[in-house]
C-alpha cells in the first residue's frame, strides 16, 4: 500500500502542465483537446514540458475523440505518436483500446506495453466502457500494464465508488486503481475514504479570460458554441488546494 497520496493532473495545454507543476502535482497527464476528452499533444508540446517542466510526464495517446476501437490507420499514428513520446523522454503514455464487442484489445494493447517500454502505460477510461470491469481488470493486469484510470463506469468518480472500491480490492498490489472525473477539493477525502485508493487524477481548471483587447464579434471557432475569449485552463491553486489536503490524509 503506498504510503502517500498521489495528485496527478490531466493537462491540456502547456500553460495547464506549468500551473500544474507550481501547483504541487507529483504527475501529469499532457494531452490537448481537453474538450473532446483529451486527444494526443504535438511532439513540441511534450518536447517543452519535458525540458522545462521538473515533473513526471505521461503522454495521452488517443489520435480523435469518439470511442476506443480504431482503424489499422489510426493505430499505425498511435505507435508513431508512442516511439516520439519516448524519444522526447516522457516518463509513461496514458491509452487504450477496445474491441468492438466491449473487451479489451489485447492484441494491439500488447503490442503497445512492449513498444512503451520502459516507460510506465497507465490503461485510461476507454476502461469505463468496456464490457465487464472485472475481466477487463484481469486482462489489463495480464497485459502489463501500471494503472488504470477509471471513474468506476460512472458519470464521476463519486458516483462510480462501489465500483472503484471492488477494483482496489481485486487488483491488490498487482495494479494501480486511480479515480478520475470530477474530482475536487471538496470530495477527495470521501473518494479515498470510500475507495482506498492512493493515486488521484483531475484537472483542476477554471475559467481563464482572454488577454485579448481586441474582440472580433460574430466569428466562432471550432462548431460555434466555443467562447475563445473566455476557456478553461488548469489553475495552480486548485491544485495547491487538492495538493495540500492530500497531504494531510495520509
Amino acid at each position: 500500500m503506498s504510503s502517500k497520496i498521489i495528485i496527478e493532473v490531466c493537462a491540456g495545454s502547456v500553460e495547464s502542465a506549468i500551473a500544474a507543476s507550481k501547483g504541487g502535482a507529483n504527475r501529469i497527464e499532457l494531452c490537448c483537446a481537453l474538450t473532446e476528452g483529451g486527444l494526443t499533444p504535438s511532439q513540441a508540446m511534450i518536447e517543452y514540458v519535458i525540458t522545462n517542466l521538473n515533473i513526471k510526464t505521461f503522454v495521452l495517446i488517443r489520435p480523435r475523440s469518439g470511442d476506443f476501437s480504431y482503424s489499422r490507420a489510426e493505430f499505425e499514428v498511435m505507435k508513431s505518436d508512442i516511439f516520439a513520446a519516448k524519444a522526447k523522454g516522457a516518463h509513461g503514455i496514458v491509452t487504450g483500446m477496445l474491441n468492438t464487442d466491449g473487451s479489451i484489445d489485447t492484441c494491439r494493447m500488447k503490442e503497445v506495453v512492449e513498444m512503451a517500454n520502459p516507460m510506465k502505460v497507465t490503461f485510461h477510461r476507454a476502461f469505463d466502457l468496456a464490457k465487464d470491469p472485472y475481466e477487463a481488470l484481469e486482462i489489463i493486469i495480464a497485459l502489463g500494464c501500471d494503472r488504470i484510470l477509471t471513474s468506476g463506469m460512472a458519470g464521476t468518480a463519486l458516483q462510480g465508488v462501489e465500483l472503484i472500491s471492488g477494483l482496489v480490492k481485486q487488483a491488490g498490489s498487482r495494479i494501480v486503481i486511480m479515480p478520475g472525473s470530477g474530482i475536487n477539493a471538496s470530495n477527495l477525502e470521501e473518494i479515498y475514504l470510500k475507495t482506498g485508493a492512493h493515486e488521484f487524477h483531475l484537472s483542476a481548471t477554471s475559467a481563464t479570460q482572454s488577454r485579448m483587447v481586441f474582440r472580433k464579434q460574430g466569428v466562432k471557432m471550432g462548431n460555434g458554441t466555443a467562447d475563445e475569449y473566455n476557456f478553461q485552463q488548469t489553475d495552480k491553486n486548485l491544485v495547491s488546494e487538492v495538493c495540500t489536503l492530500a497531504a494531510r490524509l495520509i
